[in-house]
């Protein structure tokens, strides 16, 4: 349907169309209680629990409902409130400037990446004899080689190499074994294809040589937490940095109890503090992927809670990369083995592609590519 309202109107009119609910947990019931009445004035709500009026309880989690034109009414006007409500209308405002943000420029030391535009593609090649779906692929670097470049003629725009697995229960490899790994790989990858290469680990000294070697990204699933050298690198070689979320390693990650309060809080919580501390230690926040890690400690209905609600991750203001492909949670589902679960990878990076997404990480790079370009049309269409 189309109107035909003057631009103006658009402009004026666009931020009465969007509703946004925004969740805070653990607020005063003071602090509740003000916040109710303010946006009550300006046709909005706070949903609270119900001991909040007569603070018979001592904290309470919030819901505040309303357009993006009255949030940020409401952001100016509690501004000049006391018990913190500054801080609260300084994070509203980033939110809602976050969310507003459809596209991202990404520089490497060699080009710059446009996302947002339509979904990329990140293309797997592990090197190692135990990953859980390709483990011992390649025996010798020519034909890894040859498995980059395929993966480039079909549609991948980055490529990820890794040396170390990070299945359920993997043994962790020594620095040198993980570099006699990859190193010959990504010196002759850098020769044959054109697109950007992704070095996949935690390791300092593996991300150092790595780098010198022609690695544009470093994508590190341990966010910053396993190697204390890691930031120096980043800054020193000036490469985007991807952080992920995982509970525990990849050895500890499944074992005992997975528990969650909320699983999508407590992800986009600490992303948010990983990105925190990569800023206070020098990282441009700009060079900065996020993403939630897909199977990393969580159970079958974690991942789909995190699929279904990933646009809440929009609230961070960074590119989100997605990590789905042959995973074991889409085998519960499905049943079948690795190799057999293909289609239900395409129905997960749809979803992720239709909540928010910008690069999706796979194995089945051709497929997946006529995927990506359906889900694309239906977003942008």
């Amino acid at each position: 349907m189309k109107i035909g309202v003057d631009p103006y109107g658009i402009t004026a009119m666009g931020s009465k169309m969007n509703n946004v609910n925004l969740i805070l947990e653990g607020i005063e019931c003071k602090i509740a209680n003000i916040m109710k009445q303010e946006m009550l004035s300006i046709g909005g709500d706070v949903a609270v629990s119900r001991g909040t009026v007569d603070c018979s309880i001592s904290k309470t989690d919030a819901i505040i409902m309303g357009t993006v034109k009255q949030l940020r009414r409401f952001a100016d006007k509690i501004s000049i409130q006391p018990f913190g409500l500054k801080k609260i209308s300084h994070d509203i405002k980033g939110i809602l400037d976050n969310l507003s943000r459809t596209t991202f420029i990404i520089k490497t030391p060699e080009r710059k990446i446009e996302l947002g535009e339509r979904t990329l593609i990140m293309g797997i090649i592990n090197v190692t004899p135990d990953s859980f779906s390709d483990g011992g692929m390649f025996d010798r670097v020519d034909e890894a080689v040859r498995y980059g470049m395929s993966l480039e003629e079909e549609g991948a725009d980055i490529l990820d190499v890794g040396g170390e697995s990070s299945r359920p229960g993997a043994d962790p490899v020594s620095t040198e074994e993980e570099l006699e790994r990859i190193i010959p790989l990504l010196k002759e990858l850098k020769k044959n294809v054109r697109v950007p290469i992704s070095v996949d680990t935690s390791k300092a000294d593996v991300a150092r040589i790595a780098c010198e070697e022609g690695a544009e990204i470093v994508n590190d699933i341990s966010a910053l937490r396993f190697d204390a050298e890691m930031p120096d690198i980043i800054k020193r070689y000036n490469v985007p940095l991807i952080l992920m979320h995982m509970k525990g390693t990849p050895k500890t990650m499944q074992e005992g109890t997975i528990s969650y309060r909320s699983v999508t809080g407590e992800v986009i919580q600490f992303l948010a503090e990983r990105m925190e501390h990569a800023r206070s230690i020098g990282i441009d926040t700009e060079s900065i992927i996020i993403d939630p890690g897909i199977g990393f400690g969580k159970t079958t209905q974690d991942n789909l809670i995190l699929l279904k609600y990933l646009e809440e991750f929009k609230t961070l203001g960074r590119p989100i990369l997605v990590g789905t492909s042959r995973k074991r949670f889409i085998g519960d589902i499905t049943g079948g083995e690795p190799l057999d679960r293909i289609e239900g990878t395409a129905a997960t990076v749809t979803a992720a592609i239709m909540n928010g997404t910008h690069i999706v990480r796979v194995h089945d790079v051709k497929f997946i590519n006529r995927v990506c370009r359906i889900a694309d049309a239906i977003m942008n269409g």
